[in-house]
């Protein structure tokens, strides 16, 4: 085990870009993915199974789907957990479950493993540039020794907690995007729809009390045409928005606000816009408007949809 080699597990349209990223700081990657292809882009060797990267990685990020592809890659026969050595530290980029991370916490610590969760924030564009926010759960010691780690692919890092109150940060930051995007998605169709100049009234919403995210760093580009493809999708951001549910549950805390999110990207799913930039919540709540479009170019409208 070479404590300065890394391993990535996952180098998909997140994991890629940060791959990415640690090669190009000149730190020796070794990635794992079922479409080999994709690490060749990223530039990092290739290994043959997640047990080659346990044998040579000190440290081991993840960056998958959901909590059960994670269990998969550390719980299978062949997975993390079979192959891992006292003093390695995992660290889980995924938007995942709490629970399931406090209880693979469990699990890695009986093997003298440490394991991080590190939820992260920016999107495709702040991968690409390594400037991610990272908010991270976990031993404090342990990430503070990651800094060699965090720096190519982060701009800020916040520890949060212990085990767990990484992901629980995601969750929180990520219901309110969705809230964000879907609520600015039906004013903006509204406002289509009542003749207004798009631009302008995004001028207003940016100098008033609606400002958001979605304002300010979305729909500039949006009314436009272009959607900022590559980020996350209508399907991944309904599952953030139901963990997050889960989550809440769990903490006893009465969630009121999950329907309109809920709604609008299980709208954007059955129209087809599902494996799309979630952004397109836009166009699925244009369709149930009479067919709706925010810009003109049909070009442009017609680039990616419904491939």
């Amino acid at each position: 085990m070479n404590n300065k080699t890394l391993g990535f597990i996952g180098l998909g349209n997140m994991g890629g870009r940060m791959t990415r990223c640690l090669v190009n700081a000149g730190l020796d990657v070794l990635g794992y993915d079922t479409d080999a292809q994709r690490i060749a882009a990223a530039g990092a060797r290739v290994a043959a199974s997640i047990a080659d990267v346990a044998a040579e990685a000190g440290v081991v990020l993840l960056s998958l789907p959901d909590s059960k592809v994670v269990e998969a890659v550390v719980e299978g026969p062949q997975g993390l957990l079979a192959h891992c050595r006292e003093g390695q530290v995992v660290v889980d980029l995924s938007t995942a479950a709490a629970s399931s991370t406090l209880r693979l916490n469990g699990l890695f610590a009986e093997r003298g493993v440490q394991y991080i969760d590190a939820g992260i924030s920016g999107g495709a564009a702040a991968a690409e540039k390594g400037a991610l926010t990272l908010m991270v759960g976990g031993d404090a010691g342990t990430v503070d020794a990651l800094a060699w780690v965090f720096k190519p692919i982060a701009s800020k890092v916040f520890l949060m907690g212990e085990s767990g109150a990484g992901h629980t940060t995601k969750l929180l930051n990520n219901f309110l995007n969705a809230v964000s995007l879907a609520a600015t998605a039906e004013v903006m169709v509204a406002g289509k729809k009542a003749g207004l100049d798009l631009h302008r009234l995004l001028e207003v919403l940016n100098s008033s009390s609606g400002v958001n995210f979605a304002t300010l760093n979305r729909f500039p580009h949006i009314v436009d045409g272009n959607y900022l493809e590559g980020g996350l999708t209508g399907k991944l951001m309904s599952k953030d928005v139901v963990l997050y549910l889960d989550r809440v549950r769990e903490l006893g805390v009465a969630s009121l606000n999950a329907s309109g999110p809920l709604a609008s990207f299980g709208l954007q799913t059955a129209l087809g816009y599902g494996d799309l930039i979630s952004n397109r919540v836009v166009d699925a709540i244009g369709d149930m408007s009479g067919g709706v479009r925010l810009h003109e170019s049909r070009q442009a409208l017609n680039t990616g949809e419904n491939a």
